[in-house]
């Protein structure tokens, strides 16, 4: 038996969770096909689907199949194209998961560059602050920021995003602005989700400070919106306030402090990657904050 095909079968019917579906996309006929997936099934000793008349699901082992199927068989794809010629031109369908926040702020305003620089690569876009799952979903890339766990995934560094602190003239005219990190505590502070301190940085100075306020969000994108509407003080990627800073919305304050830079990566299954996952993630390195 060829593994490897067999593998590839089993693959496309998993993403499919139809025969019928798979068959078609693979141009062959479905009882060829169930056939071959039940033999492949009698080798491994082990059910792969649980079929009814109505549906298809995966069992436990075929689960654990798929997440190790999956890159093998990429990489085997990967490998013929490169062979075809194909590897090195940049072209097709890339489909990404990218959180909210920063697929507004940074990749949008950059989006008619990188369509005028690869106009052959289609860009398929799941913005969602919902971790995927690379191996067994639809995806090419996911980006991701903070520090990630331990997943087996490939890690590309794109960025360090600097956070600094922020406010609308209208609320420093009535709240006056902090001379100091201590003076925060005093404020109406727009926290991220579990947060409950600032420490903030000045070359080798640190602060600490414990801050509070009414407004607490898990979108960076909100925090800021509200801090244009004058609710506050917020700790703000720079990237993501360029043009309300520009518009005098909103104001740096405290500019010696900042706090952590935010790293951001580019998440892949494999370090073997096409032409157009490549020229993605270098197109975004090429426009990271300095």
């Amino acid at each position: 038996m060829d593994y490897l095909s067999e593998m590839a079968l089993f693959v496309e019917v998993a993403n499919a969770m139809s025969f019928s579906k798979a068959a078609a996309k693979l141009a062959m006929p479905q009882s060829t096909l169930s056939r071959r997936i039940s033999a492949l099934e009698q080798a491994l000793g082990v059910p792969l689907f649980h079929r009814t008349t109505r549906k298809i699901e995966l069992t436990e082992s075929g689960h654990r199949y798929l997440q190790r199927a999956v890159p093998l068989v990429e990489e085997a794809r990967l490998i013929h194209a490169e062979l075809h010629g194909q590897y090195a031109l940049p072209g097709g369908v890339l489909r990404l998961s990218l959180p909210v926040d920063f697929a507004y702020a940074f990749l949008a305003p950059l989006l008619p560059q990188f369509a005028a620089q690869f106009p052959d690569i289609e860009l398929e876009m799941d913005v969602t602050p919902r971790r995927v799952d690379l191996i067994t979903e639809p995806f090419d890339l996911v980006v991701r920021a903070g520090e990630l766990p331990d997943s087996g995934l490939i890690a590309h560094l794109l960025m360090h995003a600097p956070r600094q602190l922020y406010a609308a003239p209208d609320y420093l005219k009535a709240q006056g602005a902090p001379q100091s990190p201590a003076e925060l505590a005093a404020h109406r502070c727009l926290r991220f989700q579990g947060v409950n301190a600032w420490r903030l940085f000045a070359g080798e100075a640190t602060a600490e400070v414990a801050v509070s306020g009414g407004y607490r969000a898990n979108s960076i994108g909100l925090l800021q919106r509200l801090a244009v509407q004058g609710m506050g003080i917020a700790l703000l990627p720079e990237i993501g306030v360029r043009e309300d800073v520009a518009a005098a919305r909103l104001q740096r304050i405290l500019p010696d402090w900042q706090a952590a830079a935010v790293p951001v990566y580019a998440l892949t299954a494999s370090r073997l990657l096409p032409a157009k996952i490549r020229c993605f993630i270098d197109f975004l390195k090429a426009h990271a904050p300095q």
